[in-house]
């Protein structure tokens, strides 16, 4: 399956220890700063589906708002209970300002 990149946001947008919705490719995503390097996973927890996003991040770990579960931001591995599957992650690319996000069609 191809991947299709998607503009999301621009470099600019997301500060380090910042969390940001975002939808590409029909997805809503999270996108997260972490120490300058932009990374994106889905932005639905896999405990309960809250938003990510609306969540907190310190260093790599993405905490859900809910409940408290959290995920390594770099590789969606879930942290602590009660998330215990992984979210999906998705590449990322910088081009030139434009922050795109990898979508398998």
């Amino acid at each position: 399956m191809p991947v299709v990149y998607h503009t999301v946001a621009r470099v600019g947008e997301i500060q380090p220890g910042e969390l940001r919705y975002v939808e590409a490719g029909g997805k809503g995503i999270c996108l997260a700063n972490v120490d300058g390097e932009i990374v994106a996973l889905d932005n639905a927890c896999t405990h309960e589906q809250a938003s990510l996003s609306d969540g907190a991040i310190t260093r790599d770990r993405i905490e859900c708002p809910l409940h408290g579960g959290a995920f390594d931001a770099r590789s969606g591995e879930p942290l602590s209970y009660p998330a215990v599957f992984p979210v999906k992650t998705y590449r990322v690319e910088i081009d030139g300002d434009e922050i795109r996000v990898g979508i398998r069609t």
